[in-house]
């Protein structure tokens, strides 16, 4: 691995760059490249883009040891060989310029924007006028902000079509065997330090600034388990821009189908078996029982979720049986197929489970544990360790949480230390009068070996917001307004600043949001 700019010369042999962009992109570059390398008996020089903060030499920083791995096992997989350099760089586009200066031929992959040029197309426009013979290598249609409007339309539509049949359709008090709805989640993150790409750095949620988005829309239909009628399921459809990374790994392939997998939300079948007080079996795409916080913006008490959530699972893939000892205990114990439900680092599955134990009427402590490997040496001493400890306290009108995460892991490389974990966040949400309330929560994190993140880093972070909720013909609209702080310092650490998306220590951002929901039930 190189740690500088000089390493793009290709020297008197014919050389064929590729410049790593995102996971799908860089495949098909790959996928372009390694033949065209064969037919040329040229030399494949693959370059990944290492962004380094100004405040940090350029000749020791932590390198991405995890992405190599990756690109070296796809070039393997394409039959090709190739050199892998890490490129160290203060911005991205000085890439551009080193790589065009001697007229290579450059590959870049990427996403083809149906209405506007996506980022990756921008890349390579500014690599051909820097004097590169670029080819460009489509991985797909681009599915970011170019749709918002048809978006927010159609999931409107949706909305006020089913929301005259609430009135006709009040159920009966009881939990409802067959429930149904739908959702749409549109927002815009305000940030003052401007950055050119627009990305919220090292976000899976609310990863973009600076643009209207459909972060989250979806709709669903549930069936309960019950005595009466043993057999359950829950479908859930999702799109939006929180649906694209949520579940995938940065230091694992995807799993077969997961660009459609990743717009389907809880999907499952249940049964509840007549074991004492009924043992429930459930398999399929479900709710991580990892976290305090949800996918989806409307069932949270703060529009952008914390660190902790970001960086552990959303949904589990997998199954899970689950018990009620008795009217404060419940047990549930799951298999899974990993860390992250659409990633595939291995073919060992991960154990998961938590104890839900309720203290009295208002305090409720969850303890979760997730054990497995995360990587492709599936070797008990590089198993993932996950531990979760929630705390809430509910009471008419103010509900308290605390939550504290610790991960470890060694990785399987030689003299790597067992990379490091931990988070914490006391949200505090208080119903001021009616449909209006305000949160507050402070939070941090400490990625201390750059395992999660990509790169190390101790983030301190503050939110504080209000809502209100409003009814709409049966359906319900609700306005967020939320300002958060967040400051990440270390080798790695900090966020997009400015035209030439510069690190900074610290970012400011306001949210406005408009969540509109509609949920419904049908008695039988």
């Amino acid at each position: 691995m190189s740690d500088g700019l000089g390493a793009l010369s290709g020297g008197g042999q014919q050389t064929i760059h590729v410049i790593a962009t995102t996971v799908d992109g860089t495949r098909a570059a790959l996928e372009a490249a390694v033949p065209l390398a064969k037919g040329a008996a040229a030399r494949l020089v693959v370059t990944v883009p290492h962004v380094v903060p100004y405040p940090v030499d350029l000749d020791a920083p932590c390198e991405p040891r995890f992405f190599v791995r990756r690109y070296k096992n796809l070039i393997e997989q394409l039959g090709g060989s190739a050199t892998i350099n890490v490129c160290l760089c203060r911005r991205v586009d000085d890439i551009a310029t080193a790589v065009g200066a001697d007229g290579s031929i450059v590959v870049v992959g990427g996403p083809v924007g149906r209405w506007l040029t996506s980022p990756e197309e921008r890349f390579a426009n500014r690599l051909s006028h820097q004097g590169a013979r670029v080819i460009f290598a489509a991985s797909g249609c681009n599915v970011t902000q170019r749709r918002v409007a048809p978006a927010m339309a159609a999931a409107l539509a949706v909305l006020l079509a089913v929301a005259p049949r609430a009135l006709a359709q009040t159920p009966p008090p009881g939990p409802p065997p067959l429930s149904y709805g739908g959702f749409i989640d549109a927002g815009v993150l305000v940030a003052p330090n401007a950055p050119e790409n627009h990305l919220f750095r090292n976000r899976g949620t609310t990863p973009r600034v600076d643009e209207l988005e459909v972060d989250m829309a979806g709709a669903y239909l549930k069936k309960a388990a019950t005595e009466s009628s043993r057999m359950g399921v829950e479908l859930t459809a999702q799109a939006g821009e929180d649906a694209r990374l949520f579940g995938f790994s940065a230091t694992a392939p995807n799993i077969g189908g997961a660009d459609v997998l990743l717009h389907l939300g809880p999907t499952n079948a249940s049964y509840l078996a007549p074991v004492g007080k009924g043992l429930t079996i459930q398999g399929g795409i479900f709710s991580s029982l990892i976290g305090y916080d949800s996918l989806y913006a409307k069932d949270n008490l703060a529009y952008t979720r914390p660190w902790g959530a970001d960086y552990t699972p959303y949904l589990m893939l997998g199954g899970n049986v689950s018990y009620p000892f008795n009217d404060r205990l419940t047990i549930t114990a799951g298999l899974v197929n990993g860390y992250w439900h659409l990633a595939n680092a291995n073919h060992v599955p991960s154990a998961v489970g938590q104890a839900a134990y309720k203290l009295s009427d208002r305090v409720t402590i969850k303890q979760a544990l997730l054990v497995g490997p995360h990587q492709a040496d599936t070797d008990v001493d590089f198993v993932r360790t996950l531990s979760d400890t929630i705390v809430e306290r509910k009471t008419d009108r103010v509900t308290t949480a605390f939550e504290y995460q610790l991960s470890s892991e060694r990785v399987a490389e030689p003299g790597t230390p067992r990379a490091l974990w931990m988070s914490a966040q006391l949200p505090v949400h208080w119903i001021v009068s009616g449909p209006l309330s305000a949160t507050v929560r402070p939070e941090f994190c400490w990625d201390r070996d750059g395992r999660w993140t990509g790169s190390p880093q101790h983030v301190v972070a503050v939110t504080a917001g209000g809502e209100y909720r409003v009814p709409i013909r049966g359906a319900q609209a609700i306005v967020r307004a939320e300002y958060r702080v967040d400051d990440s310092r270390g080798a790695g650490g900090g966020f997009f600043a400015g035209a030439d998306n510069h690190l900074t220590p610290t970012q400011n951002l306001f949210v406005a949001a408009l969540i509109l929901t509609y949920d419904g039930a049908v008695k039988h």
